[in-house]
């Protein structure tokens, strides 16, 4: 039986709105997180669910995806996995496109995705119904990153690379972002009524303080904007924002992704 994602994994909530993400494996209480940027919320759910850490991934290494593990490890000596190019000195599994990660009954093929960070990289299982995609700080629900140290051209390929996933992959990103990328995208995307019906269920959803996370690569493909950059509509907002004619997708996810910049 293949596994199911939605009853192993679950969010440890962290500073305002970071996710760090924890995969249980019921079988012998062992349990590993998703980019711990704060020990104290680890070690507080390990404690109260009776688990042992056995592993850490990592996507970049921004200190609020990494601030956490010098004190977890110091309680956990457990293995460290994370970028091959990445400056963070703990990491001592480097990986690169390709590589295979193990973890419990899900197996996470590595993808690198510049832009946001130059070592970002993703996890992504093809062996679980649905799939998982933990992508850290790339991908978010109705957005996507800032662009920090690689270009707009890398961060562009990099979403259409995750774009291409199969489109019932669960995506789980690293922070709440929601409700604010909704209100950049219904400015850019006014007219798309999966983004409106999104908007709806969403504000429900927080007025519960309840995670939006995960979503799918469908909804992604349907609201967000930063993956839609080859649609009319959008080309259209970016350039009466830019007021010039725009050439390309690329051009088009440049203005738009600075545009939110200033939003």
């Amino acid at each position: 039986m293949p596994v199911n994602p939605t009853e192993l994994i679950s969010p440890i909530c962290a500073f305002q709105d970071n996710y760090i993400w924890m995969i249980k494996n019921p079988a012998d209480k062992s349990a590993f997180v998703v980019d711990p940027g704060d020990a104290v919320p680890v070690f507080e759910t390990l404690n109260n669910q009776g688990l042992t850490l056995t592993g850490i991934l990592v996507t970049h290494h921004h200190y609020d995806h990494t601030g956490g593990i010098s004190e977890l490890l110091a309680a956990y000596p457990v293995p460290v996995y994370g970028p091959k190019a990445s400056s963070f000195k703990l990491i001592d599994h480097r990986l690169s496109e390709g590589d295979l990660v193990q973890v419990y009954g899900f197996d996470f093929t590595v993808m690198e995705l510049p832009g946001h960070t130059l070592d970002h990289i993703a996890y992504f299982s093809h062996n679980t119904k649905p799939p998982v995609l933990f992508c850290g700080d790339t991908l978010f629900v109705s957005g996507c990153g800032r662009v920090f140290e690689g270009t707009f051209e890398q961060m562009h390929h990099s979403l259409m690379k995750l774009s291409k996933l199969p489109p019932a992959t669960l995506v789980y990103c690293a922070h709440e972002y929601t409700l604010a990328n909704l209100d950049f995208a219904k400015i850019v995307d006014g007219t798309n009524t999966d983004l409106k019906d999104f908007l709806s269920t969403t504000q429900q959803i927080r007025k519960k303080h309840a995670p939006t996370v995960p979503s799918s690569i469908e909804m992604e493909l349907a609201i967000n904007p930063f993956l839609r950059t080859d649609k009319a509509s959008i080309k259209k907002a970016a350039e009466d924002h830019a007021n010039k004619k725009l050439s390309s997708p690329v051009a088009v996810f440049n203005v738009i992704r600075s545009w939110k910049d200033s939003f």
